[in-house]
C-alpha cells in the first residue's frame, strides 16, 4: 500500500493529507475518500484511525487551531506597542487563511461542536484567547473587547477570502499587500474601539 510512512505513522499521515487536500481545495473539497487515495490507502483505513469523518475534520481542524495560534503568538511579539501587536496577529491570520485555505471556517465547521471534541475545543479557545487577551488590554470595557475581537476575527477573514476568491488577485494584489492591508485595517479598528469605546 504505497509504503510512503511506517505503518505506525498512518494517523499522522492522514492528517498531513487532509491539510494538503484542504489547502488546495477548501473545506468543500475534502472527504475521507479523497484523504485515502492520496494517502496511498485502501477507502477503510482511515477508519481504524478516525470513527468517521468529522473525527478526522477534528483532528486537522485542531492543528490548523495550533498553527495559527503559534504564527499569531510569533507575529504579536514582534512588536511592543499592544495596538500593533493585536494588528501584527490580526495580520497573520490572514496569512495563514490564504496559505491554508483554512481559519475560522473549518474550526467551526458542521459537526465540530459536541463533547467529543475537547481538545479542538482547547486549541481554538487557546486561539482566541490570543486575541481576546489583547483586545481586553486595550479596550475600555470587556464588552467592547469582546467586539473587537469579533471584528478583526470577521475582517481578517473577510480579506484573506477575497484574496481566495479572485477578487484581490484581480486587482493585482500581491499576498504580502493583501496582508499589509489587513493589518491596516486592524489598526483602524483599534483605534477605533480605544478612542469611541462600544460604537
Amino acid at each position: 500500500m504505497g509504503g510512503k510512512y511506517h505503518h505506525g505513522d498512518l494517523r499522522g499521515e492522514l492528517v498531513r493529507v487532509s491539510l494538503d487536500l484542504i489547502a488546495e481545495q477548501g473545506l468543500a473539497g475534502f472527504s475521507v475518500a479523497e484523504v485515502a487515495r492520496r494517502a496511498k490507502v485502501s477507502p477503510g483505513a482511515p477508519y481504524r484511525h478516525f470513527a468517521d469523518r468529522e473525527t478526522l475534520l477534528a483532528e486537522v481542524a485542531c492543528h490548523i487551531a495550533c498553527r495559527l495560534a503559534e504564527r499569531v503568538t510569533a507575529a504579536a511579539a514582534e512588536h511592543d506597542d499592544p495596538a500593533d501587536a493585536l494588528a501584527a496577529a490580526a495580520g497573520a491570520y490572514t496569512r495563514y487563511l490564504i496559505e491554508r485555505r483554512a481559519g475560522m471556517n473549518v474550526l467551526y465547521a458542521d459537526g465540530l461542536h459536541g463533547p467529543a471534541h475537547v481538545g479542538l475545543h482547547e486549541q481554538t479557545r487557546r486561539l482566541t484567547d490570543e486575541f481576546l487577551l489583547r483586545c481586553l488590554a486595550l479596550a475600555p470595557d470587556p464588552a467592547t473587547a469582546l467586539e473587537l475581537m469579533e471584528q478583526l476575527f470577521t475582517q481578517a477573514h473577510g480579506y484573506g477570502t477575497f484574496h481566495l476568491d479572485g477578487v484581490f488577485v484581480k486587482h493585482g494584489y500581491s499576498v504580502d499587500l493583501v496582508v499589509r492591508k489587513s493589518t491596516e485595517a486592524a489598526r483602524i479598528v483599534i483605534a477605533g474601539r480605544i478612542a469611541g469605546g462600544d460604537r
